[in-house]
């Protein structure tokens, strides 16, 4: 399935006219996003943590040049790497569409494969080994935190006990197929430490970005929108929040919440979860 970028139209309209302007388009993929901004005149710093994005990277650097740049690393870096002057931000958050197509990755459930599910391969920790490594206790808090599964200690005891190595075989395990998806959403999750990579990078935007620079989040999932509501709330509502400082004025004014079109839900099935919230910063 060719990757459409969800909810671009409306992300290109909270940002505004962004020609000549600096973006850090924090998730890459394939690239539909920083196509987008670079078509209308911006300069891109992209991130992305999967490797096999650098060929898509590397086509757009031979079109664009100097204005876009390439980061293979995590978001949540983007302090850390001291990436220089930049006016907004953009996440498009969650797993992408090519990483559950390529049934070798062992993220989705279509697939039989060995129980992978790294976005960033570099890495050491798989699904399985998450298994196996865990406790019982942490398994069933990671699938009830990250899955919503009520029944979590049986499937974290039913996993230790059986110890899946493939994608089918966690699949054949769970004997409610609506558990199935979750237990991999979890599962994924927690090997990635997504949740953990968003507070990370949002609290450094907060520190790097200036007056004026907006910051727009897509979201596919009740966990990580409610974690960009709740920051994006706090930026917003210095009153409603003590841990804020006690100045009249709340450091960020919310810009938009939007959800996708009847047509776009339609037309691209990954889009019909999706929320979009952005903020810009006064």
């Amino acid at each position: 399935m060719k990757h459409i970028p969800v909810l671009l139209d409306d992300v290109l309209e909270t940002l505004g006219d962004i020609k000549g302007r600096t973006i850090v388009d924090c998730t890459f993929g394939a690239g539909g996003y920083s196509r987008a901004f670079l078509e209308r005149g911006a300069s891109v710093i992209a991130f992305d943590r999967d490797t096999n994005v650098n060929v898509d990277a590397n086509e757009l650097k031979k079109e664009y040049g100097e204005r876009f740049r390439f980061i293979n690393s995590p978001f949540s870096e983007i302090k850390q790497l001291n990436v220089g002057d930049f006016d907004d931000v953009v996440f498009d958050l969650g797993i992408s569409s090519m990483q559950i197509d390529n049934g070798e990755r062992g993220f989705s459930f279509r697939f039989d494969a060995p129980l992978d599910m790294r976005m960033d391969t570099r890495t050491n920790i798989t699904a399985a080994d998450l298994i196996n490594n865990m406790s019982p206790d942490d398994l069933a808090d990671v699938l009830y935190e990250y899955g919503d599964i009520k029944k979590s200690h049986f499937y974290a005891k039913l996993l230790k006990e059986k110890q899946p190595k493939t994608t089918f075989e966690l699949r054949d395990l769970i004997k409610n197929p609506g558990d199935v998806a979750p237990v991999f959403q979890a599962l994924r999750i927690a090997v990635n430490d997504e949740m953990g990579q968003i507070k990370s990078a949002l609290g450094s935007v907060n520190e790097l970005i200036g007056a004026g620079g907006r910051c727009v989040c897509v979201t596919f999932h009740s966990i990580e929108d409610r974690i960009v509501k709740n920051t994006f709330r706090k930026w917003t509502d210095v009153a409603g929040d003590p841990r804020l400082p006690t100045n009249d004025t709340a450091p960020y004014k919310l810009l938009k919440v939007k959800t996708p079109s009847k047509d776009e839900s339609e037309n691209n099935p990954r889009a019909r979860s999706a929320h979009m919230r952005g903020v810009e910063k006064v």
